[in-house]
């Protein structure tokens, strides 16, 4: 009989430990080290396996049948999973509480039930009655959806080895427990055990298992890391809950490409889906106001016009403050600093405000012409051209540099009714097909950009966007 043994194990990133103490040495925090019983491993177990079967291999250019996805009839979801679900996959679902997880897989699994599939959801967070509450104002109460209100790992899988279903939706995982560990429910061990049982359930019966996981006050799924390493697709809902959209964003996809989004917006009958976003971010924009810059982005394979509004003023404080939203602090500061080296524009004693309206958040770097085409329009007080998207990468030499996939984020200013681009000045010389589909304002450097912006101040009121519009000229 092994000898059992005792460690010690962060709740915040799984990391583990000899003995006790107050403060995690991986992650740093304070009061995570929760103690769990394990067994070391014995030495019989060890030689048993040693003189067992050994694997079998392929090769590897032999045929493989192709598996037909799975279509949940909501094409914004069917999008970020590369689309449709696969068979024999698991997927993690994360987001802040209230923000929709719970409604749009339950939608989804309403309509996969319409399409024929069999399927499963299984609440461990709310009883029977409240998730058929919720199916009738969702209007997925007639579909036949088997529903349980279950938290034992043993009893889930036998249920599930019972029913055989194609599509299993767990809400949520940090309520499961394994009746094969001590330690309490939500604890990194039993979220792990549970995850990996349920993986290997979906990859042995074929059956598409989803996750619902909790997230931490930083954004990030509860849990330890493994968990996003054993599941085939993590997405994750972006969005702040004080506007009605809702953005789902695949952050890995073994099935598909990664960091696609869906855009929702959220109703009184659930998740609707927006077809086309661009049109949804630019909604109620004013023509012209100054600090404001339309900035032409892709996410994914799709590309999404968003606007970008920034706000310099006087700091009312010594130290002067820097706010952003939808966008990376860091990549700001760099930008601020570009400006004030290469361009000779001066931030001392003056707050900056940096907004991505309609709460979408921009990772790429392609924002950088766009973001310092917002805060030169607010230093000068004079609007950009209301008909110009803008996009390009800025060096720190204060080059702008030409950015991937121009001709999509044209096309699509096209169709928005824009007549202008203003992006770095190689895209007008190696890419004349797309030049012809608007005209494209050349900016080489960021000086050029600003002292565009100070003629178009000097020669016109601040108000008054026509009179500067020679500025603006290819």
């Amino acid at each position: 009989m092994p000898k059992p043994s005792t460690i010690f194990v962060c709740q915040s990133c799984g990391s583990v430990h000899a003995k006790w103490a107050g403060r995690c040495d991986a992650c740093g925090e304070w009061n995570t080290l929760v103690e769990e019983a394990t067994h070391q491993k014995s030495k019989t177990s060890s030689s048993r396996s040693k003189k067992g079967r050994g694997m079998d291999f392929v090769d590897l250019g032999g045929e493989s049948a192709d598996v037909p996805r799975m279509k949940t009839g909501i094409a914004e979801l069917d999008r970020v999973t590369g689309g449709g679900l696969v068979p024999g996959s698991a997927l993690l679902v994360g987001g802040d509480p209230g923000i929709g997880k719970s409604t749009l897989l339950l939608q989804a699994t309403g309509k996969l039930a319409e399409n024929g599939f069999k399927t499963a959801y299984i609440s461990g967070e709310e009883s029977v009655g409240q998730v058929r509450r919720r199916a009738k104002r969702l209007e997925v109460a007639s579909t036949p959806v088997a529903l349980a209100a279950e938290t034992s790992l043993g009893h889930i899988l036998d249920g599930l080895m019972a029913e055989k279903p194609d599509v299993v939706i767990i809400d949520s995982i940090q309520t499961l427990w394994s009746d094969q560990l001590t330690a309490a429910p939500g604890t990194v061990a039993q979220v792990r055990a549970c995850s990996q049982e349920l993986t290997r359930f979906a990859k042995k019966r074929g059956a598409c298992v989803i996750l619902v996981g909790h997230v931490t006050k930083d954004g990030q799924i509860a849990g330890p890391r493994v968990v996003e390493h054993m599941v085939d697709a993590v997405l994750y809902f972006e969005g702040d809950r004080a506007h009605q959209f809702r953005i789902l964003r695949g952050h890995k996809n073994r099935f598909g490409p990664t960091d696609e989004i869906g855009v929702f917006e959220m109703r009184d009958t659930g998740l609707s889906e927006v077809p086309n976003p661009s049109a949804l971010f630019l909604d109620g924009r004013k023509d012209a106001a100054s600090g404001t810059a339309v900035f032409a982005g892709l996410e994914g394979s799709r590309p999404v016009l968003t606007e970008i509004q920034a706000l310099v003023a006087p700091a009312a404080f010594g130290t002067p403050r820097r706010a952003v939203v939808g966008w990376d602090s860091g990549r700001l500061a760099m930008v601020l600093a570009v400006l004030e080296a290469r361009c000779g524009v001066s931030f001392a004693g003056k707050d900056v405000y940096l907004n991505v309206a309609g709460g979408l958040r921009i990772n790429e770097p392609a924002a950088d012409l766009a973001v310092s085409a917002a805060i030169a329009s607010s230093i000068f007080d004079i609007a950009l051209p209301s008909d110009a998207v803008v996009f390009g990468e800025i060096s720190l030499s204060g080059d702008v540099r030409p950015v991937g996939r121009a001709d999509a984020r044209i096309k699509e200013a096209a169709k928005l009714g824009f007549k202008r681009v203003i992006t770095a000045q190689s895209i007008s010389k190696t890419d004349k097909k797309t030049a012809s589909v608007l005209p494209i304002i050349a900016i080489k450097t960021l000086r050029d950009l600003i002292t565009r912006v100070e003629e178009a101040s000097e020669k016109s009121d601040p108000s008054d966007s026509a009179a500067s519009d020679s500025v603006w000229q290819t």
